[in-house]
C-alpha cells in the first residue's frame, strides 16, 4: 500500500514536470535558435559536431537514427548532411512548437520528425543503429526511465550520445562561468526570449544535474557499456556516449 501511493506521486512529479518543460519550450521556440546561437558564443554549432563525430565514428552510415529532444532539429541537420550518410533520422521531441520552429530545415533531407516523449519514443524495440539526445536529458522528468527507453530502441551494438551542459571545475574559468551562467545569461535569454522563467531554470536545471561520472553510472545502471565522456569548452558541456550490449 505504501509503495502504491509513492508511486503514484512519483507520477504525479513526472506528468507534472513533462508539463511545465512542454509549456516552456513552446513558448521560446521562435527565438530558440538566435539565443542557443548568442549565449554560447556561436560554440554550440562545434559542440553539436562533436557529438555527431562520436555518434557516427564505426556506426553504418545507413540504417535508423533517433535524434531525440531534437528541438528544431540542429542535430538531425547535422546526422543527414553528413556526406558518407545514406540512412534516416527519426527526429522526435514533445514539443510541436520547436519541431514546427524547425521544419524548413529538413526539406529535402532524410529526416522525418514526429511529437513524442523520450520516455515513450513511437518506435519498436531495436529499431535504431544509433541514438542522440543533445541539451534534452537534462530536462526529462526521469533520466533512468529515459536511458532504459534509449536501451530498448538500439540494436545490439548501438552507440547512444549524450551532449549536455555541465559545470567546469577549473578555477578561476568556473568562477567566471559561474557569473555569466547566474547574472548574464537569464538577463539576455529573458530579454530575447520574453520569456524569463525559461532562462532562470537554465541555470539551475544545469547545477542541479548528475555530474559526468555521475551521468556515465547511470548510463551503465541502464545497461550501456563501454561508457565514456568527453569534456569540450573548459568543461562547458560534456558528450557521453554509451554502447548497447
Amino acid at each position: 500500500m505504501t509503495w502504491a501511493a509513492n508511486d503514484s506521486g512519483r507520477k504525479n512529479t513526472v506528468a507534472e514536470k513533462s508539463k511545465s518543460v512542454r509549456r516552456m519550450f513552446g513558448a521560446i521556440a521562435p527565438r530558440y535558435d538566435l539565443l542557443n546561437h548568442l549565449l554560447s558564443l556561436n560554440r554550440d554549432r562545434a559542440w553539436r559536431r562533436r557529438a555527431v563525430d562520436l555518434l557516427l565514428s564505426g556506426s553504418p552510415a545507413f540504417g535508423r537514427y533517433l535524434d531525440a529532444c531534437a528541438g528544431t532539429l540542429d542535430l538531425s541537420v547535422e546526422i543527414a548532411t553528413r556526406a558518407s550518410f545514406s540512412g534516416e533520422v527519426i527526429a522526435t521531441d514533445f514539443s510541436f512548437p520547436m519541431l514546427a520552429a524547425g521544419r524548413a530545415k529538413q526539406y529535402g533531407l532524410p529526416i522525418l520528425s514526429a511529437c513524442g516523449d523520450a520516455l515513450q519514443q513511437p518506435l519498436r524495440d531495436e529499431s535504431v543503429e544509433g541514438a542522440i539526445v543533445g541539451f534534452g536529458v537534462r530536462n526529462v522528468a526521469d533520466i533512468d526511465a529515459c536511458f532504459r527507453e534509449f536501451h530498448r530502441l538500439l540494436r545490439p551494438g548501438g552507440r547512444l550520445v549524450v551532449l549536455e551542459f555541465t559545470t567546469p571545475q577549473w578555477q578561476p574559468f568556473r568562477a567566471l562561468y559561474l557569473f555569466y551562467f547566474r547574472r548574464v545569461l537569464p538577463l539576455i535569454g529573458g530579454a530575447i526570449s520574453r520569456h524569463d522563467d525559461a532562462y532562470s531554470y537554465l541555470p539551475e536545471s544545469v547545477l542541479g544535474f548528475p555530474a559526468p561520472d555521475r551521468l556515465a553510472d547511470r548510463m551503465r545502471a541502464a545497461g550501456f557499456e563501454r561508457v565514456t565522456w568527453k569534456l569540450y569548452t573548459g568543461g562547458i558541456v560534456a558528450v557521453h556516449v554509451g554502447v548497447k550490449r
